[in-house]
């Protein structure tokens, strides 16, 4: 799958948004790994994410790091601004 953001994209957050699965999401990924632009696959009941990377042969997920806490996500991303504007649109 071709990446829907690449390095250097600056792009819209809507901080606090709940996502949904498909949605591309800003989240503090564990094990102190900073933050990271990540599409959101799931969620369990606990309310925790697996996260996948739309570059899987390249960028590491939830297959790497496991399930993301909730608390965690941070936002959702929807638009990018610069270079290429576009919104961002949830997968199927």
């Amino acid at each position: 799958m071709v990446p829907t953001l690449r390095d250097g994209d600056a792009c819209v957050v809507w901080w606090g948004r709940e996502p949904r699965p498909g949605d591309v999401v800003v989240a503090r990924l564990p094990g102190g790994r900073g933050l990271g632009v990540k599409r959101a696959q799931f969620a369990d009941p606990d309310g925790s994410w697996w996260l996948r990377s739309d570059n899987v042969g390249v960028g590491t997920d939830s297959a790497a790091f496991g399930m993301v806490p909730g608390g965690d996500v941070l936002g959702r991303v929807v638009a990018r601004y610069w270079p290429r504007p576009a919104w961002v649109r949830r997968s199927a």
